[in-house]
């Protein structure tokens, strides 16, 4: 048989599976399992209604270009669309600094070719989204984690790093920040802290990377100046902001923009022409439809209402399953929950236990740069419904005292012997 592996690139040698995506086997395995574990829309909330009465439209065969090649840009009429929003969450755009993209995965993938070489340094969140790690190390960029506060990355540590890396002789190139309802935290950074990293990038010459396709699922406590983007106050191209209609539109017209210095996004466009060529006109068709026709405003309260009561639902199934076993901090608004364990658990190996007892979630580890003890996991509250987020808390909550049941066993076991 031919040896494979003796082809593979440097860069594919380094690609490994997504932990978020390995659970997938698990879902297909046809087995009672209720999964915390991929960050998807809640089907329930989608507008099939005005979703049906516009493909009925669009596919009428009145226009032609529906179904045709579209630019490789994006359809102008969703750009413009686009360029609306933009203004709307206070980063006044033009068209020569935006780019539609498949999915905000393409623009990550698009931002990694473009800007980084081999061995030049990304700062990024510690714990950070999976997707964005993949992005960089594919392209073997070396990828440094700075830990976070309750009101987001750690400033006095993201200085001191960046130094350590500068005075070693590597070149920091971009930091990479999730700064609404972090994916997998939920944390928000806080709006003065908003400023004062903006203020950092300019002095270290850094370019910022901003992932905020969680904006507008804010919840109670939450207000537009806590989740003004930091690409708001960027005077000079500092901020690539990257966003999406996934989260409040529907995921599978993976229809995402990146909003960028133009000089940057002529770049990644000419990236994503060796990419895809062109991005799917009938999905964007549909997509900016939904925005004229106010789809997408009157979605809004909607989401925010729906997926705060899976939060409730999650924290009270907690609190009343686990007491102050585990800990976590509130998510004020986004998908997910950072639980953190006790000690002598390790979230990974107790995927297995967990699956027995029909649950599944993705463990801490893998939004971690470097090695990393703390037991902790994330929970999507956004897919399951209310019924099965309290009866997969109940299932984890199984899990977890039994695993820690074992744990005292093994300990005292130990402590026995002569």
């Amino acid at each position: 048989m031919t040896n494979h592996d003796q082809f593979l690139s440097r860069s594919a040698e380094q690609m490994k599976e997504s932990a978020i995506r390995r659970m997938g086997t698990v879902l297909a395995s046809g087995r009672d399992i209720i999964s915390f574990a991929p960050g998807y829309p809640a089907p329930e909330t989608f507008p099939w209604a005005d979703f049906r009465e516009i493909a009925r439209e669009l596919l009428g065969g009145a226009d032609g270009g529906v179904l045709q090649y579209g630019p490789t840009r994006g359809y102008r009429p969703l750009l413009d669309t686009i360029v609306g929003i933009m203004r709307q969450r206070e980063m006044p755009t033009r068209l020569e600094e935006l780019l539609v993209t498949t999915g905000s995965q393409q623009g990550l993938d698009l931002i990694a070719r473009v800007l980084l070489d081999p061995g030049d340094v990304v700062l990024v969140e510690l714990p950070s989204y999976t997707g964005a790690l993949t992005a960089f190390r594919n392209v073997q960029a070396r990828i440094v984690g700075v830990p976070q506060e309750a009101d987001g990355i750690d400033l006095a540590a993201l200085d001191a790093t960046d130094e350590r890396l500068r005075r070693e002789g590597h070149r920091v190139k971009l930091l990479y920040v999730v700064p609404n309802f972090q994916n997998p935290t939920g944390l928000l950074i806080g709006r003065d802290k908003r400023q004062r990293l903006l203020e950092w990038a300019q002095r270290r010459d850094v370019l910022i990377v901003e992932d905020d396709p969680y904006r507008e699922l804010y919840f109670e406590g939450t207000t537009e100046p806590d989740v003004r983007p930091i690409k708001a106050d960027d005077g000079d191209g500092r901020v690539i902001y990257l966003s999406s209609f996934s989260k409040t539109l529907a995921p599978g017209f993976r229809v995402a923009w990146i909003a960028a210095a133009a000089p940057l996004a002529a770049k990644f466009e000419l990236a994503k022409q060796s990419a895809d060529l062109l991005t799917g006109a009938l999905d964007q068709r549909v997509v900016y439809e939904a925005c004229r026709r106010g789809v997408l405003d009157r979605q809004l309260p909607r989401l925010r209402q729906h997926y705060r009561e899976k939060r409730d639902t999650m924290e009270r199934s907690l609190r009343q399953a686990l007491g102050e076993l585990v800990s976590w901090p509130e998510p004020k608004g986004g998908f997910f929950l950072w639980l953190t364990l006790p000690a002598a658990i390790d979230a990974d190996a107790m995927i297995p236990r967990a699956v027995e007892h029909g649950v599944i979630y993705v463990a801490g580890e893998a939004f971690f740069v470097d090695a990393h003890a703390a037991p902790t996991m994330r929970l999507s509250f956004s897919a399951p419904t209310v019924a099965q987020i309290g009866e997969g808390v109940s299932r984890l909550a199984a899990a977890i005292r039994a695993e820690l049941d074992d744990s005292a066993g093994i300990t005292a076991a130990r402590a026995s012997r002569p």
